[in-house]
């Protein structure tokens, strides 16, 4: 089969998407299919032509420009590599696919993946606290753009139930969907010793809904801990801002993203891995921490099924108490905590099962 898959974000970026993306298209190339990922990338050779990136290939789009003109851009892609191929797999209803539905492919079938809202991240960006599901219930007018924008694919993949349980419940007319879990992947689990102070971990995107600048003034309330917030994104400067404010400096430290090895040595140099995001749908990287046994913990409003959650801390992290609560709880149990995340996964679940599961729905379209 020859598939294209579709994405804003690819590394070097950061974010679930981009992660996903690659592994997903390095396994599908070991599996001997044809792949091709088109995506929006900020480099000097993102002028449309192919570059290759290990055995399958990577076409950049500039994301220069006004939303019309990128998306005619990344379409014009989607037409040159795409109108003989038989798949066209989104990772962004947005991003990738209104491009896609720009470019009228007659031969593809198109599948969405939605591990993210992109309405509800625009919402929060513009300062909304509502959580996703209280957002759907109550945005009529952008849940009808976004049920047009699902008519337009032949097959709906959810990350959790958690979602497909929500657009089932809010959305009269989604195309055929299912839910294709994350990969839980393999690595050696160690049990982690306290530091002194409690070193404390962010890794991802830099965003509204992530909830990071009330994670920053909970660490102003808590001497004892410091923390590290790594990753890029809109709020970057802003949290660099508020942490000089608070005084915060030598405790608090904003430092680019890593990858690789990278993210397994800044596992190591922690002691928990927070999660406040106002909803968090899928956190992928959650996962990737808990495998290698550090304590995480994450939002109560998230996806993860309960085999995916167990051995994580899961609370309320909205309010700039709820943190401080849950931060000195991690202290005060931190035996406990770390005790709990060093437990093995009931079942792992590597990217050549979730590609298998991919291959398996793709035949059926």
């Amino acid at each position: 089969m020859k598939i294209i898959l579709a994405t804003g974000i690819y590394p070097p970026d950061i974010g679930g998407p981009a992660t996903y993306v690659r592994h997903l298209a390095e396994e599908l190339t070991v599996r001997g299919e044809e792949v091709i990922v088109v995506t929006f990338m900020k480099t000097q050779d993102s002028k449309g032509r192919s570059q290759e990136n290990e055995k399958w290939k990577v076409v950049t789009v500039s994301p220069a420009g006004g939303p019309l003109i990128r998306w005619r851009k990344f379409a014009q892609v989607l037409k040159q590599h795409g109108t003989d191929a038989d798949i066209v797999y989104c990772f962004s209803s947005v991003s990738a696919g209104v491009p896609l539905r720009l470019a009228r492919l007659k031969k593809p079938k198109k599948l969405l993946r939605l591990g993210g809202d992109f309405p509800w991240e625009r919402y929060t960006d513009l300062g909304g606290r509502k959580t996703l599901k209280q957002f759907l219930a109550s945005a009529l007018r952008l849940r009808s753009a976004m049920g047009s924008i699902l008519r337009g694919f032949h097959h709906v993949v959810f990350s959790t139930h958690f979602q497909q349980e929500l657009y089932e419940l809010m959305y009269a007319h989604l195309p055929s969907h299912a839910v294709i879990e994350n990969a839980l992947p393999a690595r050696d689990i160690v049990r982690h010793q306290r530091h002194d102070p409690l070193r404390l971990l962010y890794l991802g995107r830099f965003v509204k809904f992530k909830n990071l600048e009330n994670l920053v003034r909970a660490v102003a309330k808590i001497p004892h801990a410091t923390l590290t917030l790594v990753g890029s994104g809109p709020m970057g400067t802003r949290l660099s801002a508020l942490s000089r404010s608070l005084m915060l400096q030598g405790r608090v430290s904003v430092v680019p993203p890593v990858h690789g090895d990278g993210v397994t040595r800044v596992f190591v140099e922690h002691d928990v891995l927070v999660i406040p995001s106002i909803t968090e749908i899928s956190p992928n990287v959650a996962l990737e921490a808990r495998a290698c046994g550090l304590p995480v913990m994450l939002t109560e409003e998230n996806g993860l099924s309960p085999e995916l959650r167990s051995g994580m801390v899961i609370r309320r992290l909205i309010t700039v108490n709820d943190i401080t609560k849950a931060i000195l709880e991690a202290d005060q149990h931190y035996e406990e905590f770390a005790t709990n995340a060093a437990e093995p996964f009931v079942r792992r679940r590597g990217w050549e099962e979730v590609a298998g599961e991919h291959v398996k729905l793709f035949k059926t379209l």
